[in-house]
């Protein structure tokens, strides 16, 4: 759906004081001796800490206060089904690894949409003071109360190109070799950013976000600021990116055609 002025200003501020409240959970923990991490995944390193949960428990609060007939979509949390047809999607703490490492380049994510996909896309960073914030109206950098606009940049060439993964290893081998094929091409390559790789691709900074293994609430607020940041989000077959999987995102279509090429022997489906 195609959220009216009205009310696309209202869910945008309600998302931003959605995020205010996760902060308030987060900052107090983030730093702090003996924060514990609870491993969610029997066999892998997938923690989850009392700052995720109290962030998201704070997120959907503020949220279902203002709308309690909107989804919500978590990670830490059951689902809800609403009847408005506006689903928010929250992840609490993207980069929980980070988080507990005590690196601050991990993030509140929030996204504001409909069955089809984002509309609204939020990453915050309360640490550093950064919340990047995307609409249809465009996005914007809101640091120390004030909002600069920004933009993806007009790299069209792997050989001026900067690629972002998390980790190393991506994911499967199908997905690592998928990543390689394009990270071979590109000037730079760098890792370890979580969610706040795709803040600096729609801030112009980087070039591409390609990863894999993602869950809906990992890439919906991400994807919906690379795409009001004028930049291109999809999954490595060209088609959407909401449900997670393996994701794409570049500054501009010339480069996300010549990566999309390189990643298709690889692509799911």
């Amino acid at each position: 759906m195609a959220f009216p002025l009205s009310e696309l200003n209202h869910l945008t501020d309600l998302a931003c004081q959605a995020a205010d409240a996760a902060a308030r959970e987060t900052l107090p923990l983030f730093r702090t001796a003996g924060l514990v991490a609870d491993n969610k995944l029997a066999g892998a390193f997938d923690p989850v800490t009392a700052a995720d949960k109290a962030a998201e428990a704070a997120i959907r609060k503020v949220v279902l206060a203002a709308r309690p007939d909107d989804s919500i979509v978590g990670e830490e949390d059951a689902n809800i089904d609403g009847s408005s047809g506006v689903v928010w999607v929250i992840d609490p703490i993207d980069g929980t690894r980070g988080f507990i490492s005590g690196t601050p380049t991990w993030g509140t994510l929030i996204a504001v949409g409909d069955a089809q996909g984002p509309r609204i896309g939020i990453v915050d960073q309360p640490y550093i003071g950064e919340r990047f914030i995307g609409t249809p109206n465009g996005a914007v950098l809101r640091r120390g109360g004030a909002d600069q606009p920004i933009s993806v940049r007009d790299v069209r060439n792997f050989e001026d190109a900067t690629i972002f993964t998390t980790f190393p290893e991506v994911g499967r081998d199908q997905d690592r070799a998928g990543f390689v094929r394009v990270a071979d091409e590109c000037k730079m390559v760098r890792y370890g950013m979580d969610c706040y790789a795709y803040a600096l691709l729609a801030a112009g900074q980087i070039d591409l976000v390609i990863e894999a293994g993602l869950a809906p609430y990992d890439v919906q607020g991400p994807i919906a600021l690379v795409q009001a940041a004028g930049g291109v989000a999809t999954n490595w077959s060209g088609g959407s990116a909401a449900q997670g999987g393996q994701i794409i995102c570049a500054a501009t279509p010339q480069l996300h055609a010549k990566a999309l090429k390189l990643l298709e022997p690889y692509a799911d489906g």
